[in-house]
């Protein structure tokens, strides 16, 4: 089992999940974070620390995200070369978009 990060972090990108995790399973989108499923150790640090609440053992994310299982492990190839393993800023105005729903679309997958 591995953690999923789900929609919440969609232009949040609170990264205190990332400074707390033992083995670097976190990638950086541009305004997104996901979890590598191969590195995750299923520990559980994570979750406390993720204000929005974006993060999910895989077999718990509620049914309308279950799609993000798969974004995490193809994203997370994608930015293979983007670990972050620390905290930095949010993005601008991400207290106002932690409380908005239906963010898929503003999702940006690519760092070009």
């Amino acid at each position: 089992m591995a953690y999923v990060v789900a929609e919440p972090c969609i232009n949040c990108k609170y990264t205190h999940c990332a400074s707390v995790c033992p083995v670097d399973a976190f990638r950086e989108g541009p305004n997104f974070l996901v979890i590598d499923p191969f590195e995750c150790i299923d520990c559980d640090a994570c979750v406390p620390e993720c204000p929005v609440e974006a993060i999910y053992p895989d077999d718990e994310v509620p049914l309308e995200w279950e799609h993000y299982i798969d974004l995490n492990d193809r994203l997370s190839e994608q930015w293979i070369d983007h670990h972050i393993d620390q905290t930095t800023d949010p993005m601008p105005d991400a207290d106002e978009w932690a409380e908005k729903e239906d963010k898929e679309e503003l999702l940006v997958e690519s760092w070009n």
